[in-house]
């Protein structure tokens, strides 16, 4: 039992470890300065503390030579031998003598103290003495160490000075200190990156039910390692994607450990702040081409070609919402230099020019997909690569598309006539529904451009896999407008398959002219009645809802080509942030809301026909009159009851009145105030992070095939 508890409790195992080791140790407590220092210490020792202290070589070399009485680990005072004070006045020569000294204790001590000082030679100095040889001595924390040789990293006899969780690395990683962390790294040294958060190995439970601060406190000691530009600069081949992934782990962590999330935030921050830095040092585009593309090295041959717009890290930027990295003019410079890719000189021209040049793309768009299709390796293929292209060319499709939808609806617009009159049959045994679940020429081309489309977002699917795929609210949207199409016309057609075997059975058995005159079966009747007659679930009407569903995603759409703008980019983002404020705000309204709405409902539902009007009678009508009410369209006699109940009809007023001044004066113009300040808050920098995402998404696809698009707004 002894034994097991021993092993349980590190310090107990220490504290007894000590006593048995009977090292003299100092007076030490509260009223030291009252003591006597010598009734712990002999003249000898005193006098070769001193020596250590104050630097005196040639004291200290010949008592280490000709001495044979003297305790070379002896304390004074305040606990510390001579090596930590040689070390704390940064005394070189007598370091270097003392190491050489067999059993020399607290060495891990005076290496963590020579780190916190930035004093390099001394810490090569103690790096060199044999207790280093192994590499694991760096790895392992004082409070690892001191299971195997308790006074390693020992302060004095009670512990260590620093966190016991500790290590040099980390604390050399902690303090900035560059030729220190190589020299530690050379040796072997490493920052293990903790464990998962959720990770339920036997380690992490232990540490977790023993200590939950400590085991917290560790881990961030150790993500303040790995965010040290210091230990990222030089521990990793690849720094920016080191320190990007690393940013991202700390942000999620933020989230997670909500006590600690500013130290976390603030690391993310930091690790953020380096990759910027590091792209502040670069010296010309070489060099930011090697850091927004990444490792081009291990770049396949056939693809090195292409190298120039991969771009890996300026995605994973955006991805992770580095917004710094991404506005830097380095960056962004380069990307626009992609941008007018096989286009020299379209950068330099007028607005006027480049406006002539769209229009030019979109009138011969057909022309052009030829060709490049025929010759893609050509001058033609070369300039229709270009990002800048691929974007004018993906743009006027769409909106040739939308054009489409426009002008198939433009034969119910009042004086126009574009297609033949569908309310009139072509010959009197015709079934009116027939004619009127045809396809039209526009609905056909309409569908070839559906079908084109998703055929591209499934090429899109396959090659960024569904979790990425679904990550993109861009991609969602796309995908449900494009199901929508689908199941649209797959309704019409039903309904055109319907009334087709319907005229196929009048045609073969019914041989009058007129077709009011004829007694037909119900389910062929059915397709003789006006609109007012069919029934709700007709695939018809529901072809007709889910396809002005779709035209209307279609539309908004469009604001795929804002980002492209410098004055529309900037709104679209904020009209992003502004949305996801009024989510946050809709959680106090609906409490409120509903607060209002239950209590009215159950003052006045048992006047129900006793009131001026029926608001309040029924949930539904408390609810209608609420929510118009927010408007200004609900009026005040909502409350009067036509009985003189006055207490009622009192409380009746006064709640009305509470709930108007709550949602209309509070609450709408706090909602305003946040919108205001969120647009404030995302004013700088908004055009160059939005253009980004149009220059990453028109970087990498074929002309032919729709590219990867503008996904998720930055905020």
């Amino acid at each position: 039992m002894l034994i097991r508890s021993m092993e349980e409790s590190p310090s107990l195992r220490r504290k007894t470890v000590m006593r048995e080791k009977g090292r003299r140790q100092a007076v030490r407590g509260p009223a030291f300065m009252f003591n006597d220092r010598g009734t712990s210490l002999t003249a000898e020792e005193e006098r070769f503390l001193d020596a250590a202290e104050y630097g005196n070589i040639p004291v200290v070399r010949k008592m280490l030579e000709e001495s044979r009485t003297l305790n070379v680990n002896c304390v004074d005072y305040m606990g510390q031998n001579a090596l930590q004070l040689a070390v704390g006045n940064e005394h070189l020569e007598v370091t270097e003598l003392l190491l050489k000294k067999e059993n020399l204790a607290r060495i891990g001590d005076a290496l963590l103290l020579a780190i916190s000082k930035g004093y390099v030679r001394i810490v090569e100095a103690i790096l060199n003495h044999p207790g280093f040889a192994a590499s694991k001595r760096l790895t392992l924390s004082p409070c690892e160490q001191e299971l195997q040789d308790d006074d390693f990293y020992a302060y004095d006899e009670d512990g260590t000075r620093f966190s016991p969780d500790i290590t040099p690395i980390i604390l050399a990683a902690h303090c900035q200190k560059y030729e220190v962390v190589h020299m530690l790294l050379m040796k072997g040294a490493r920052i293990e990156r903790p464990h998962d958060y959720f990770c339920k190995c036997g380690d992490c439970t232990e540490k977790q039910r023993h200590d939950s601060f400590s085991h917290s406190r560790s881990r961030i000691n150790a993500y303040k390692g790995l965010a040290s530009p210091a230990y990222l600069s030089l521990s990793s081949e690849d720094p920016v994607l080191t320190a990007l992934e690393l940013s991202n782990e700390l942000a999620k962590l933020a989230n997670i450990e909500k006590e600690f999330k500013n130290d976390y935030r603030k690391l993310s921050m930091q690790c953020k702040d380096f990759v910027v830095g590091v792209l502040d040092l670069c010296r010309d585009s070489e060099e930011v081409e090697a850091i927004l593309n990444g490792d081009l090295e291990s770049a396949e041959p056939l693809e090195m070609h292409r190298h120039k717009a991969s771009l890996s890290r300026v995605k994973l930027a955006i991805k992770y919402e580095v917004k710094k990295f991404v506005a830097h003019p380095n960056c962004q410079q380069q990307l626009l230099t992609i941008w007018y890719e096989n286009l020299s000189g379209l950068r330099e021209q007028t607005v006027a020019i480049k406006c002539l040049v769209v229009l030019v793309v979109a009138l011969g768009l057909p022309f052009l997909a030829i060709g490049y299709w025929i010759a893609p390796c050509s001058r033609l293929g070369k300039i229709l690569r270009s990002p800048f292209m691929k974007f004018v060319a993906h743009a006027a499709s769409f909106i040739i598309f939308l054009g489409l939808l426009v002008f198939n609806a433009s034969d119910r617009f009042e004086g126009i006539t574009t297609l033949p009159n569908i309310t009139v049959t072509d010959y009197p045994r015709q079934i009116f529904r027939v004619k009127t679940t045809r396809f039209t020429w526009t609905e056909m081309l309409i569908m070839v451009w559906v079908l084109g489309m998703m055929w591209s977002e499934c090429k899109e699917l396959w090659l960024e896999g569904p979790r990425e795929y679904i990550l993109q609210l861009w991609n969602v949207l796309d995908f449900g407008m494009l199901s929508i199409f689908i199941a649209a016309f797959t309704a019409r057609f039903l309904a055109f398959l319907q009334a087709t075997k319907a005229q196929q059975y009048v045609d073969s058995y019914v041989q009058e002219s007129d077709l009011s005159e004829v007694t037909l079966p119900p389910e062929i009747q059915y397709f003789t009645y006006a609109r007012d007659k069919w029934l709700p679930s007709d695939p018809q009407i529901i072809s007709e809802g889910l396809y002005a569903i779709a035209v209307v995603l279609s539309f908004s759409r469009i604001a795929y080509i804002l980002p492209a703008n410098e004055s529309f980019g900037p709104l679209q983002i904020s009209l992003g942030r502004t949305v996801k404020d009024i989510f946050k705000f809709m959680v106090l309204f609906i409490m409120v809301f509903l607060a209002f709405m239950i209590g009215m409902f159950i003052l006045y539902s048992y006047y129900l026909g006793a009131k001026v009007n029926a608001a309040f009678t029924t949930v539904e009508e408390s609810f209608k009159t609420l929510f118009w009410s927010i408007f200004g369209l609900s009026e005040v006699t909502s409350v009067v009851l036509k009985y003189d109940h006055k207490f009622i009809e009192n409380i009746g007023y006064v709640l009305y009145g509470i709930y108007n001044v709550t949602m209309v004066v509070v609450l709408l113009n706090m909602l305003i105030a946040m919108i205001n300040s969120s647009y404030q808050e995302i004013e700088l920098n908004l055009f160059t992070q939005s253009n980004s995402r149009v220059f990453e998404s028109h970087s990498f696809n074929s002309i032919l095939n729709q590219p990867t698009r503008y996904q998720v707004s930055i905020h």
